[in-house]
Order: C-alpha cells, then structure tokens, then sequence
C-alpha cells in the first residue's frame, strides 16, 4: 500500500484526473474498479472518482507496485486494461495472435506505448498470473517473428526464454512453412510459379528495390506463388516466403507487373476499390523442424490457420480459405 498526500498544486482536482496523472501506468478502468472495490481510498474511507481533491487529504492505493513505475516501453503494458486478442493457438510455451491490419507489433519511438500487439500479448499474460515481470531478472514474453503494421496475420509470441530460444532459431533455419493470401492486379503468368530476385533496402525512404540481376548489398529473395481465383481485373494468389526479406512479397509482385491492391508504397491506389492499405495476410503457419526441436517438438507438423480475411470475403466471397488446422 502507498499513501500520497495532496499538495496545495494539486487539490481541487477530480480523484481520477489526478490519479491518471499521477499513476500514469494505471488504466483508468482499472482505477475505477479499485474505487469501487475500496482499494483506492482517501482519507481512509470510500471515495467516489468524481470526488474533489483537497490539499492535506491522504489516498490510500492498494495497488500493485509496478503501477508506480515511470512509463517505459517495457512497462507499457500496464496501460492496458482489456486486452484485445484474436488467439489461433496458446500452450504453455507459445502463444499464436492473428494480428489485424493497422496495428503495429512493437511500439516505434514510444509513440504507441500501450497500443502495441507485444503490449496486448503481455498484458494478457501478467492479467492471467503466467507472467509476474518482477520475479523475473530479464525476461518479457516477446516475439518471434514480425509483421507489417497493414499487413496482417499469424504472429509468434514466446510465453517462455526456452521456447523464445527455440523458435528464434528454428526460423532462423527456415523450418516452417508460411502462407501469405494477397490480392493482385492482373493475372500472374504463369499462374503457379516462382518469383526469383534480387532485393536491397534504402533506408532513407524506408522502402526496397527489386532487381533481376546481383546488385552491391543485394540479398537474393524467392516468393512461390498460385493464383486461387480472379475477376473484376484482380486475382487472389497464395504465396509462400522461401526467404523472408522486408516487404518482399508486395516488391517482387509490383516488380512482376503485379502489385498488390491498395499497396500506395510499391504501385498505385486503384479508385475501383476503396482500399488504401495493402491486401496481404499471413494466414497459414505450418511447424516442419527437421532438427530437434526441445520443449517444442510436439509442434512439429502442426499447421494452424486464420478463421477468416477481410480483402477475399470482401473480393472474393465464392473463395473458402481452410479454417483451423489441417
């Protein structure tokens, strides 16, 4: 329990505008709960949070002590009362979140503390007990794979260093097979192939080139591709990652004479469609380990898949993708 007495620069104030300004880390659902339970009190009775602060009055927080903490990326989680979540698979090791188009996976310059998928993910975790952060000495569920801010689908989420350890490395190997959808302008000829190149970043204006031939810090990239449906000028294409460079689907398919529908970045918005982000999700995750994989060989062969996307039911609604695993 911490105590805080109000100060004279801080009386006349409402109980929660001052708590959310001087707990910053507490949601203000989760404040509101605590009134209502009695365990925000001030002057040791109950306390209502529209109620107006008076200098010399003393609150009484029967709160955890990680809400006192200062806002840091790694404490953002806190700020996250309900965490929003669309689970394709949880065990005690892994975690499997189908991300929705529009979120971003980690927080970029503190800009969207709170508001991050790993935020969730976490808070999820230390709201269910699986994870007390302050018995731990360095580690925080995280990641292991990531995924374009407009791009959805199927992210990683380790629950444990063992299967962080594991999983980092096992698609470092490349064993495991993933599944992209994405929608097209055009037809690709021929309509099951391979897109071959070679792909390099320019950092400046945060985006990639794709050549045909070797380039000076090139990396080579490969994307397999079959073409499901098509109408209306547009087609619905299947592809799988043989490598996994930065925006390599949406480049090599615009390279290709193809780009993806809504990708402004890599080709051009098309006014038919009212759609200003790229059609790509990452719907398909299949575990193939051809080493040992520890703690996570019972994952082995295990394919999970999203239960559904926007752009084919929205595009192509005659199109059924396969729900759950197979």
């Amino acid at each position: 329990m911490k105590e805080l007495t109000i100060a004279p620069n801080d009386a006349g104030q409402r109980l929660d505008r001052f708590l959310a300004k001087a707990v910053p880390l507490l949601p203000a659902s989760l404040a509101q709960k605590y009134i209502r339970l009695k365990r925000i009190k001030c002057n040791g009775a109950r306390v209502q949070r529209d109620t107006r602060l008076q200098a010399g009055d003393v609150l009484q927080l029967y709160i955890n002590d990680e809400f006192f903490d200062k806002p840091r990326e790694d404490n953002a989680f806190l700020t996250v009362s309900t965490p929003k979540l669309s689970i394709v698979y949880e065990d005690e090791h892994i975690l499997l979140v189908d991300k929705r188009p529009g979120i971003a996976v980690h927080p970029h310059d503190g800009a969207e503390y709170g508001r991050t998928l790993i935020d969730h993910i976490q808070a999820y975790l230390y709201q269910k007990r699986e994870w007390r952060p302050r018995e731990e000495n360095s580690f925080a569920p995280a990641l292991c794979n990531r995924i374009d801010r407009n791009t959805g689908g199927i992210v990683i989420a380790a629950k444990t260093a063992e299967a962080l350890r594991i999983m980092n490395q096992k698609i470092k190997d490349r064993e495991m097979e993933k599944l992209y959808l994405a929608v097209v302008e055009g037809t690709p000829k021929p309509q099951k192939g391979s897109l071959h190149g070679y792909l390099f970043k320019d950092a400046k204006q945060n985006r990639v080139f794709v050549t045909d031939t070797p380039q000076s810090g090139a990396k080579s990239c490969q994307t397999n591709y079959r073409v499901l449906a098509s109408r209306n000028g547009l087609s619905l294409v299947e592809c799988e990652l043989i490598t996994g460079r930065t925006h390599q689907i949406r480049a090599q398919f615009a390279h290709a004479g193809h780009p993806l529908l809504g990708d402004g970045k890599y080709g051009k918005l098309d006014k038919r469609f009212d759609r200003n982000y790229q059609a790509l999700y990452s719907y398909c995750l299949t575990f193939r380990f051809s080493t040992d994989a520890g703690a996570l060989e019972y994952l082995n062969g295990k394919r999970f898949s999203v239960r559904q996307v926007d752009f084919v039911e929205e595009y192509f609604p005659d199109q059924k993708i396969f729900i759950g695993d197979r």
